[in-house]
């Protein structure tokens, strides 16, 4: 299948285009949001192609993915089609509502045509959907390993946009928990935190590759999740998959994603903070956790079961 796909989620997309399809990236000179083509920090394999706008109007498309309103509008633009018309289209929805759920009618809900695909069932039950079809693949890592060996005694966190995203991210929390307890911060807007949090110099870190990420963060003793609303963050996942125990708020589908033996999830941040101490002084308790953290995200979120509930849905919509 000819996979019409933007790139907008670099984490999620280096699992989907591990697949068996062909996939069509969008590019454009500026590498813009509506033409990043591949991905610059991920390895990704050569059956994702990139091409411009003029290309893509001469391709036979067989599936559209599309993740944003206006994606649909720039595939009539481009190519003259319009989705679940004049061919497949599914709506994958990455994230939870940002207003009240009461009231979270989805982009797609009048549109029975195209199915929206929801990454978690928190999501699903969140959004108000309408009449449109709704399925839940849940995410799916690609192994790097186990990568763990926890040897600094710290906390690691990956949070991009800390400043503008504080209550969403939980960057508040971060910054609470690192008043007391050594904390490394990765992401992207570093220095916007350095102005925020001048304690937390030369523990604030970005433009790290993925495979280098991967490596930096398993040097850590403990993976923090402070998020309150957003989406399962796909570097809690990475995190537990390379072996790390995890510190989380429970919140949104995190409960679901890390079991007890895993971590500690807690809404009262001084038993955040109590667990990470003990975490710290006891590398092998720690180590315990980050090793059921790996067997659980490897059995739930494996790239086998992705990539087969991927294609079971391109089939059934494509057919």
């Amino acid at each position: 299948m000819r996979i019409l796909i933007w790139h907008v989620h670099g984490s999620w997309m280096t699992a989907f285009v591990q697949g068996r399809h062909e996939y069509l990236l969008p590019v454009d000179a500026a590498r813009g949001p509506d033409g990043r083509g591949r991905a610059q920090t991920w390895d990704w394999p050569d059956a994702a192609r990139e091409l411009t706008a003029a290309e893509l109007a001469g391709e036979d498309i067989d599936l559209v993915v599309l993740q944003r309103p206006h994606e649909a509008e720039l595939l009539r633009q481009w190519t003259g089609l319009r989705a679940g018309t004049d061919v497949p289209a599914v709506y994958l929805e990455h994230n939870a509502p940002t207003g009240a759920a009461v009231a979270s009618g989805h982009p797609c809900a009048g549109h029975d045509t195209i199915p929206i695909v929801h990454v978690t069932h928190f999501n699903r039950m969140m959004w108000d959907n309408g009449a449109a079809r709704t399925e839940v693949i849940e995410h799916g890592i690609c192994d790097p390993g186990h990568l763990y060996t926890g040897e600094d005694a710290s906390l690691a966190v990956v949070v991009n946009e800390p400043v503008r995203r504080t209550r969403v991210a939980g960057t508040d929390l971060v910054l609470e928990l690192s008043r007391t307890l050594p904390v490394d911060v990765y992401g992207m807007g570093m220095d916007q935190l350095a102005g925020a949090a001048p304690w937390l110099e030369g523990r604030l870190h970005e433009n790290y590759r993925q495979s280098e990420l991967h490596r930096a963060l398993a040097g850590h003793r403990v993976y923090l999740h402070p998020y309150r609303w957003t989406s399962l963050g796909l570097a809690l996942l990475e995190a537990m998959t390379l072996g790390m125990p995890v510190l989380a708020l429970s919140t949104t589908e995190a409960p679901r994603a890390v079991p007890p033996a895993a971590g500690l999830l807690s809404n009262d941040p001084a038993e955040l903070a109590d667990r990470g101490r003990q975490w710290l002084d006891d590398a092998a308790a720690a180590a315990e956790a980050g090793a059921a953290a790996r067997a659980h995200a490897l059995e739930r979120y494996g790239l086998e079961r992705f990539l087969a509930d991927w294609d079971a849905l391109v089939e059934r919509v494509a057919a």
